[in-house]
């Protein structure tokens, strides 16, 4: 999501429109406001405790960041043409304020909490009920809501009963001049990981968060060790991952978690928590890479697909969500269902050991992965934008 917000935000600014992207302030020594490219900046609005913080407590503070918000508007003196929204969060303060200045709204929810209930396996990774009332009121009262992929806006018409003609379909897009191949050799120098040139690199990128399906990788790692000893010595599974917005104590009690996980499972000499990295190192770690997975059990769209295949690495990932519109199976890399390592084991297996396959995967993949650019995602944002002005008028 802040991929996205960020990357629009620069396409949008570049077309000459003004943008000011507020979130909440986690540092108090950082800048309040920061000019982050021409006709853009970021205002960080003081809203609870000024540091990463547990973002299901972030709702008893929306009321105070909605005061900030229209204070630092009033002494600007800036006045807004309309209101774009990211997450459930964000979009009930979008409501508030568009509500107060009568401005339009367009919002994108990202991922939805009756999708993350209906594939949750514990009460912990449930969304709670104020999310679930949140999104239904959300559903109503936007004048717009993006989709990422066609299923889900299915998701959305089925599950919250949202009137189909306020769903904008508009896809994600990847900045092909940052994610490319860059040849194998260098990639590994850069990112400093000792791997040998005949060993395998796999690699996951993402949340530390059960949804993502870590602990079914680190089964297929499992039953590969079992299968394929002689593959399994000549492997490794990096892990890149970290959610920022998540408080130290919690962050490190995942990291405890997963460590054990890999222990109880016998993979620990085969995978490596790198945490988190800068998003302009990733396409390193990509091209590094033979293959990168995302095994999550649900996606709205699966942006590190887009991410990996656009620097020629192959991809195998869960038949969910938007992964199946973005991952071409047998084409670009292969689907596997959700949760099943044995079927993910032997796809890391054909992966791994055919590089031919492995060769014309990654071709396809960069390929497919040019068709989506931030540009074409500007062009119809705005286009939506332009929509509900002219209706306005």
């Amino acid at each position: 999501m802040n991929v996205y917000v960020r990357e629009l935000s620069r396409e949008i600014g570049a077309r000459g429109l003004s943008v000011d992207i507020f979130t909440r302030s986690q540092d108090p020594s950082r800048q309040r406001v920061r000019n982050l490219w021409p006709n853009v900046r970021v205002i960080h609005v003081p809203a609870g405790p000024e540091e990463p913080y547990d973002k299901h407590l972030v709702f008893n503070h929306l009321p105070q960041f909605t005061i900030g918000l229209r204070e630092f508007a009033a002494a600007e003196g800036a006045s807004y043409d309309l209101v774009h929204s990211h997450y459930w969060l964000s979009g009930w303060v979008a409501r508030e304020l568009a509500r107060e200045w009568r401005l339009p709204t367009v919002h994108m929810f990202h991922t939805l909490g009756k999708m993350k209930n209906a594939v949750a396996q514990s009460e912990q990774e449930r969304a709670p009920s104020e999310r679930i009332r949140v999104e239904g009121e959300l559903m109503r009262d936007m004048d717009r809501v993006v989709a990422a992929t066609p299923l889900d806006r299915g998701q959305m018409v089925d599950l919250y009963g949202i009137d189909p003609k306020k769903i904008r379909i508009i896809p994600l897009g990847v900045d092909l001049d940052l994610f490319r191949p860059i040849p194998r050799d260098k990639a590994v120098a850069a990112i400093g990981v000792d791997i040998p040139s005949q060993h395998h690199l796999v690699l996951f990128v993402g949340r530390l968060d059960p949804l993502k399906g870590l602990e079914t990788l680190f089964q297929a790692l499992c039953r590969l060790r079992r299968s394929e000893p002689r593959l399994a010595e000549k492997m490794c599974l990096a892990v890149i991952g970290g959610d920022a917005d998540r408080d130290s104590v919690r962050l490190s009690d995942d990291l405890e978690c997963l460590d054990k996980l890999k222990q109880d499972m016998d993979v620990t000499d085969l995978v490596v928590f790198l945490g988190s990295r800068a998003q302009n190192t990733l396409p390193y770690y990509y091209s590094a890479a033979e293959v990168c997975v995302v095994p999550s059990h649900y996606e709205s769209f699966g942006l590190v697909a887009l991410e990996a295949m656009a620097c020629g690495t192959p991809v195998i990932a869960s038949r969910v969500g938007g992964l199946q519109l973005t991952v071409e199976d047998g084409v670009t890399g292969f689907l596997v269902p959700a949760g099943d390592a044995d079927a993910l084991a032997e796809k890391l297996k054909l992966i791994l050991l055919g590089a031919d396959l492995r060769k014309q995967l990654a071709a396809n993949a960069r390929r497919r992965a040019q068709a989506y650019t931030w540009q074409s995602v500007a062009d119809h944002v705005i286009d939506l934008y332009e929509e509900l002005w002219q209706q306005a008028l």
